[in-house]
């Protein structure tokens, strides 16, 4: 059974930073692709960040060029969110998603991040 807990939301100001973890309880956890999603109020769930299976690759939704990162830590079966430069229209809850045969099959309960301008 899989299992991804997402921590590290919270409340920043605008031009802040946070670090959001997604820890996965999940047999070769280093097989996976990963990614996170976020989902504002009102709105549908957006793609913000993916990483391959080795962490070798890295794609980005163009809203967070350049001021988000994904990275991973295959020996601790942990994906990170790194995100600067923090804008308010960032505010909603952060989910993170594991890849199974090309689509995202699990979820984690998400972590709210709110950005007060």
């Amino acid at each position: 059974q899989v299992q991804l807990v997402e921590s590290g939301g919270g409340l920043v100001q605008a031009g802040g930073s946070l670090r959001l973890s997604c820890a996965a309880s999940v047999d070769t956890f280093s097989s996976y692709d990963m990614g996170w999603f976020r989902q504002a109020s009102g709105k549908e769930r957006e793609f913000v960040a993916s990483i391959t299976w080795s962490g070798g690759s890295t794609y980005y939704a163009d809203s967070v060029k350049g001021r988000i990162t994904i990275s991973r830590d295959n020996a601790k079966n942990t994906v990170y969110l790194q995100m600067d430069s923090l804008k308010p229209e960032d505010t909603a809850v952060y989910y993170c998603g594991l890849n199974s045969r090309g689509r995202y099959a699990y979820w984690g309960q998400g972590t709210q991040v709110t950005v007060s301008s």
